[in-house]
């Protein structure tokens, strides 16, 4: 026979799924907020200015994997990577050294840019006539920002660990992704591409899991169960990716005498900083 405890226990398991599952309140709701900084923010938002600001175009920035998010027995219908990388780019170059080093201009929405200015055209021109001034013309690039997500591999390392002794025990698992981003600079002049960087970013996927079966009386078995599973969310995985190659690209940039910073002394240090980094990477 069960004990009365048991008993109350399934008898009120259905009352409390029933009210959870009519509430309109969420279980767990946390406010908006800025988006959280990675490891690779401050090395590209606290960059010395430069000498002066580059006008820099982002046309588009795709997801060339081909991937779709992997799934335990079959791949989902969801891309494995974010599809709006242009939109992370833009955002990472205006921050770049305190938004001092990049004026970016609009090319994503640029036909929606051109319609508006035609309807405030023919606005003027229908109120005003000869009178009408045009408006000033829109600022030019002198460097295209290209390249875009060019791999994202899954299940590269995967392991784990368990253990059970009378019927008590845990395990935990593990996994981890690599997506891979390439950064071009090409100037508009010419075409040529001024400088090329490719970047990596590990992401680390962990469940930890315990389980009790055990009786503890006659006609009485326990079965319990708990875990929790943690994933690095894969867009700020782009985007550390793109804030890293961002960075590399200002300094291998300064130090083939593309652009420069405005205290050369500054710029020296970082360099040798940045040349560690890849020695030792």
């Amino acid at each position: 026979m069960t004990s009365p405890c048991l008993r109350l226990c399934f008898l009120a398991l259905p009352i409390l799924l029933a009210a959870c599952a009519t509430t309109n309140e969420p279980l767990i709701s946390a406010p908006a907020k800025i988006i959280e900084p990675t490891a690779a923010t401050s090395l590209v938002n606290e960059l010395p200015p430069p000498s002066e600001p580059i006008f820099v175009a982002v046309y588009e920035f795709p997801d060339l994997t081909g991937q779709y998010k992997p799934g335990s027995k079959f791949a989902e219908y969801s891309k494995a990577v974010t599809q709006g990388a242009d939109a992370i780019l833009v955002d990472v170059l205006q921050n770049a050294g305190h938004g001092k080093w990049f004026e970016v201009v609009e090319r994503r929405g640029l036909t929606n840019i051109l319609k508006e200015r035609q309807l405030i055209s023919a606005t003027r021109q229908q109120f005003l006539g000869n009178n009408a001034e045009p408006l000033p013309p829109l600022n030019f690039a002198g460097m295209l920002i290209e390249g875009g997500i060019v791999a994202y591999e899954s299940n590269v390392t995967t392991g784990g660990l368990g253990a059970k002794y009378l019927g008590i025990g845990g395990d935990t698992q593990f996994r981890t992704d690599v997506v891979t981003v390439n950064l071009r600079a090409v100037s508009v002049q010419t075409g040529k591409v001024l400088r090329s960087v490719t970047t990596t970013k590990r992401l680390y996927s962990t469940a930890l899991r315990g389980s009790v079966f055990k009786y503890v009386g006659l006609n009485e078995l326990l079965e319990l169960e708990a875990g929790v599973t943690q994933n690095q969310p894969a867009q700020l995985a782009v985007r550390e990716a793109i804030e890293y190659a961002v960075y590399a690209l200002i300094l291998e940039g300064v130090e083939h005498g593309l652009w420069q910073f405005a205290d050369p002394q500054e710029g020296e240090r970082l360099l040798a900083t940045y040349r560690t980094r890849q020695a030792t990477a």
